[in-house]
């Protein structure tokens, strides 16, 4: 029989891309939409025998644990958080609910029903806060500095415990930026994308930015997808880093998305210093080493090939955009 998944944050960018991923494996997935919020069908695969959704608050337990009693998937993959763009201090109590509380709900389901159920929670490299050195791996000190990390390093310490404590097979994937065409439109990546794409079309417009010489280490997001589903298959749960190694900088993604259209990205971006984050002791970098070296994993897309997929999407869906308006 083909194995089964359950997928939270389905409709959002790395629940999508896994849904396809394991759906093309042959899976049977059905992916937990939020119950307030019906599912973007322009990034959901459509319903079918092999693809269901599911509406879940998965900050109440009663309502997780019935959720999993009644789907009883092999394996569960957690990707449902609110946004780590430019709302990682915004509604900090929701956060603290979603992020990290609703993971011990899961792992506590999985502990009273089945603990052969696999498990993979999405971290994420925020965890890490300002780190002090540079590239962080999974020995890093943990020092979160915003609500965001705080929720995200209380769940990877649930996954972590819950995996000593009672065997269950449960992994955190620290996961660093990742990017793609269905990246959300607060992030960076997009709106630097967005804003090439409209002023190639237009012919004029500025965009307005931090920092530009921040240094982040981006990755192409079905390349880490593929890394959680390693993760799950391994014989044993652990904790790694999901990461490229190579840190490149705002600056530099400007310079790549603006020359796609052979365009001087200095002449449309202005850099507003007082808008940008603290600075930094140490670059955003990840080392993924362990990854590589128990699962074989490696990034297969470079960062320039990442954002020349991310100027062709978004180009191509403005240019279909505009032509129903005319």
């Amino acid at each position: 029989m083909s194995r089964s998944a359950l997928i939270t944050g389905v409709s959002g960018q790395d629940g999508s891309y896994l849904a396809e991923n394991l759906l093309s494996r042959g899976y049977r997935v059905t992916g937990v939409a939020r119950h307030d919020r019906p599912a973007d069908a322009s990034t959901v695969p459509e319903e079918s025998s092999s693809f269901r959704l599911a509406a879940c608050d998965i900050t109440k337990p009663d309502a997780v644990l019935g959720l999993i009693d009644h789907v009883r998937p092999d394996e569960i993959y957690n990707f449902a958080a609110m946004s780590s763009g430019s709302g990682m201090f915004s509604e900090p109590i929701r956060m603290a609910a979603t992020n990290g509380f609703a993971v011990t709900c899961f792992l506590e389901a999985i502990r009273s029903l089945d603990t052969s159920i696999r498990f993979c929670q999405a971290g994420s490299r925020e965890v890490y806060g300002d780190a002090a050195s540079s590239p962080q791996d999974e020995s890093t000190p943990c020092q979160p500095r915003s609500p965001y990390g705080a929720a995200k390093l209380y769940a990877q310490n649930m996954v972590r415990l819950y995996r000593e404590r009672f065997g269950l097979h449960a992994s955190n994937a620290i996961l660093y930026n990742h990017e793609s065409p269905r990246r959300g439109a607060d992030f960076v990546s997009r709106k630097v994308v967005n804003a090439a794409v409209a002023i190639h079309l237009d012919g004029q417009g500025c965009l307005d930015l931090g920092d530009i010489d921040a240094i982040r280490d981006w990755g192409y997001a079905p390349d880490y997808v593929e890394a959680m589903r390693l993760m799950v298959q391994a014989r044993s749960a652990d904790d790694y880093v999901v990461a490229t190694g190579e840190g490149h900088s705002v600056r530099e993604l400007c310079e790549l998305a603006f020359g796609h259209f052979g365009m001087d990205w200095r002449e449309h971006v202005r850099a507003h210093p007082a808008q940008a984050r603290p600075s930094e002791p140490a670059p955003l970098v990840g080392n993924a080493s362990k990854l590589r070296h128990a699962l074989g994993w490696s990034p297969q897309t470079t960062f320039s090939d990442m954002v020349r997929l991310m100027v062709e999407h978004e180009l191509d869906r403005a240019l279909r955009t505009r032509g129903t308006r005319i």
